[in-house]
């Protein structure tokens, strides 16, 4: 894949450009010019006054034939591996300099090891990695990286409002591109962009998507749509920001018995980037576990450069444990190195494909799929109580046309009441400006939806199917109104 040389610095917002490099964080990087450096310069507590001399983690054996399964199903007993920082013994990260003062980038060790990891799943050319806390943290950074104030930024008309809520305080608003069961449609990004009115302001230059296991509709962007959107990007000039944390937890079809270990992963945006416009967010919180708070950013040297730069004046580097934690694992002794990351992960996916099907299963009986949740589409059209005629009444030619968003909101309370909490579509649509935006088909009139989650126990997900099930006969039986 030829790489091209492609000038995007006009894509930085006004804060990144006025920013400067942390003076302190410039020091620290010139004790690193060569070994055993005497720093009489930044204020490090000496590591012999360090509390801790050795971190041993515990962790799942993937020299298991599947070892999630036999790590879930084992407990106490189950087989495991031991790997240890040290301040004395040989391992990949010792804890002197673990616990130590960082620069943005992160340790040098374990934005070496991500690096590895990244290279061996996506092969990007000429791209660096800096690391994150956490998925939100790094996603939160290429949104202070790219936005000015009244920016419009794209994404799924249904996204996850945590992430899009993100950027509102720094004056970004959102257009909402549609979708169907394949995620976002090419056409319909174009159209946006082709037929964007300057009297709006400045037409989007960032899009930010999830293409594995979209969160909260599950779907996966093929590698055809993937193309589109990317030659779409370059068109229209476009920096995309992938935030991919489902990207491992791709199954086999439904109907599949299981997902095999050898189902190859879907190819990613940055895979395909040859201008240095995708900003990549990986996290390790649905693979290992949330509460790491450790995520990474892969982006050209250019947006490297800044990521750091901002990073080195906010949340600074991240916790030394999580990054000794991924870089005994990756590369220590003892640890699982890329080949047993990738074994545990093939493994989960299993896991997570037999629990899908489970819950699946379970639907189909109470009621009458990629990343962790099932979007569930409400008929309810057949509701007694469904209209499709309030524009006609209200005169308004930018109303909604149907009662859907009240009849959602009324099942969604009734889902409470009964003791169950899913998630309504209401809180991931993207608000639309009607003066603007498509009126014919409006987001307000397409919220019959539920998005659950199949990544709880089996009992969780058969006491709440039973009780959405029940909630829903009950619902469509009622062609009473509500009282108030």
């Amino acid at each position: 894949m030829d790489v091209t040389q492609v000038d995007l610095s006009h894509h930085l917002s006004s804060e990144a450009r006025m920013r400067k490099p942390n003076p302190m964080k410039a020091i620290w990087k010139l004790t690193r010019r060569k070994p055993d450096m005497v720093s009489l310069a930044n204020g490090d507590p000496h590591f012999s006054l360090y509390p801790i001399r050795r971190v041993e983690f515990e962790m799942a054996s993937v020299d298991e034939l599947d070892p999630v399964a036999s790590w879930r199903k084992g407990g106490r007993t189950a087989p495991a591996t031991k790997f240890a920082s040290s301040t004395y013994d040989p391992c990949a990260l010792p804890l002197q300099t673990a616990l130590q003062y960082s620069h943005g980038a992160g340790l040098p060790d374990a934005q070496r090891v991500v690096t590895e990891l990244t290279n061996f799943y996506h092969s990007p050319r000429d791209h660096v990695c800096t690391l994150a806390l956490g998925n939100s943290d790094g996603i939160a950074k290429c949104f202070r990286l790219l936005g000015e104030p009244g920016d419009f930024f794209l994404a799924d008309e249904f996204s996850f409002s945590s992430i899009t809520n993100a950027p509102l305080s720094q004056g970004i608003k959102w257009v909402g591109v549609k979708m169907d069961d394949g995620g976002m449609i090419p056409e319909e990004l174009e159209k946006v962009l082709a037929n964007w009115n300057p009297a709006r302001g400045r037409r989007p230059h960032v899009l930010y998507i999830v293409p594995c296991g979209q969160n909260p509709t599950g779907s996966t962007l093929s590698l055809e749509r993937r193309k589109l959107i990317y030659e779409i990007a370059q068109r229209f000039d476009l920096m995309i920001i992938e935030d991919d944390p489902y990207y491992y937890l791709q199954y086999d079809e439904p109907s599949a018995p299981t997902t095999s270990f050898s189902t190859p992963f879907a190819r990613s945006l940055l895979s395909l980037d040859t201008d240095g416009r995708v900003l990549r967010v990986d996290s390790f919180s649905k693979i290992m576990a949330p509460g790491m708070r450790l995520g990474w950013i892969t982006s050209s040297a250019f947006f490297h450069e800044h990521l750091v730069s901002y990073t080195d004046s906010s949340t600074h580097h991240p916790h030394g444990f999580g990054q000794m934690l991924i870089t005994e694992m990756l590369s220590g002794p003892g640890g699982w190195r890329l080949e047993g990351f990738d074994r545990w992960v093939r493994s989960l996916r299993t896991e997570y494909h037999r629990r899908r099907a489970f819950f699946l299963e379970l639907f189909e009986r109470e009621v009458s799929p990629t990343g962790m949740f099932v979007w569930i589409q409400v008929e309810i059209e057949k509701h007694p109580r469904y209209r499709a005629d309030l524009r006609l009444e209200s005169r308004d030619p930018t109303a909604p046309r149907t009662n859907v968003a009240a009849l959602m909101d009324e099942l969604f309370e009734r889902c409470l009441d009964n003791g169950l909490v899913i998630m309504p579509a209401s809180i991931f649509a993207l608000t639309a400006d009607a003066k603007y935006d498509d009126v014919e088909d409006p987001v307000e009139d397409r919220l019959n939806y539920l998005r659950a989650t199949f990544a709880g126990t089996e009992d969780a997900m058969e006491q709440g199917l039973t009780i959405l099930g029940q909630t829903l006969r009950e619902f469509f039986a009622d062609e009473k109104q509500p009282s108030a």
